[in-house]
């Protein structure tokens, strides 16, 4: 026989409200109690009907999770960061959905219109490029949507970010610091606030050390194991090729270390690497990568902890910072 809510309040003593409220996770309920009706719901296996309880609330219990359409949907990047945002969504019993948004679409907003008139979101967690993107954070105002952000450039709002460029910086440190001097980079998409602060990082650590920038060992790249394979070729092809590649992520890294060898050298004997992010290909590769850890799957969990703090009425949420580390590894040598 179906457990009711009534069964679940009369174990807890409380009153059917209570137990809605609960259900809810309104904020006006003593945590005394709200561990009484919650055990009570897990002694008796309570499973409440979804509509019901978005009914009740007046809510959808849902989270929309968005991505540019122009990334890999199957990236590690982007996987970890789904994976920390339905971490979050479980522990609070919310449902996760995820969409790609094609950011320079002519029908983009009309895609985001729909998106929240069909599935009528809670809230959503955006990630990079669309953070920043001004038509669709001035849409979800209009419509009334709360949202989250991972990594923006703005530096307001609610979510998570990292110091990304100071990352940067301590990558390219810990090369100069081998002795390597011609230092090239690989340069992500140009939409990405992550492509402009680790260029920036990458050149504010050349400037401190007194080397002159060339323009010929700053390379564009996508973010993908391809582009960081083309970017590779162009260097290689140079009559005085670098010592070392710092790569803006480690899909673009593993690339580089691809084409070195078909170019006959070895890493990190001949060529140093290093990327950014720390996903598991990092620990993968042979030599193992030098990287910067970027906790991608923390980062999902806490802009969507800071989403749902707003929609629980928790508080105004903020956006909260998370360190880097710098992973020495294989990869990276002293200058040959």
């Amino acid at each position: 026989m179906r457990v009711r809510l009534e069964d679940v309040a009369r174990a807890a003593s409380v009153s059917p409200k209570t137990v809605s409220r609960v259900l809810n996770d309104e904020a006006n309920v003593s945590d005394a109690t709200r561990k009484r009706v919650r055990a009570a719901m897990e002694a008796m296996d309570y499973r409440p009907h979804p509509s019901a309880r978005s009914l009740a609330g007046n809510r959808s219990f849902l989270v929309a999770m968005l991505y540019d359409n122009n990334d890999n949907p199957a990236s590690t990047y982007l996987a970890e960061i789904q994976d920390g945002v339905l971490e979050a969504c479980d522990a609070h019993r919310y449902s996760m959905m995820v969409r790609p948004l094609r950011m320079r679409s002519d029908d983009f907003i009309r895609r985001l219109d729909a998106l929240i008139s069909d599935h009528h979101p809670d809230g959503v967690v955006l990630t990079p490029p669309i953070t920043d993107y001004a038509p669709l954070l001035k849409r979800l105002r209009e419509r009334d949507v709360p949202y989250a952000s991972v990594s923006p450039q703005s530096g307001g709002g609610i979510g998570v970010s990292m110091d990304e460029q100071a990352a940067a910086r301590a990558i390219v440190e810990h090369l100069l610091a081998l002795g390597h001097r011609r230092i090239a980079h690989v340069v992500g998409i140009a939409d990405h606030g992550a492509s402009r602060w680790r260029l920036a990082g990458y050149r504010e650590a050349m400037a401190a050390a007194g080397l002159p920038e060339d323009p010929a060992l700053v390379v564009q790249g996508a973010f993908t194991f391809g582009s960081g394979v083309t970017a590779a070729r162009e260097l290689f092809a140079l009559q005085q090729r670098p010592t070392a590649v710092f790569a803006a992520n480690d899909d673009m890294a593993t690339g580089v270390m691809w084409a070195a060898g078909e170019y006959g050298l070895k890493v990190p004997h001949d060529l140093s690497v290093c990327g950014f992010d720390d996903t598991p290909l990092a620990r993968q590769l042979w030599p193992a990568l030098t990287t910067i850890q970027q906790p991608s799957r923390e980062m999902g969990r806490i802009a969507a902890q800071q989403l749902l703090g707003v929609l629980r009425g928790r508080g105004p949420g903020e956006l909260v910072q998370v360190p880097f580390a710098l992973q020495i590894r294989g990869s990276t040598a002293r200058a040959p």
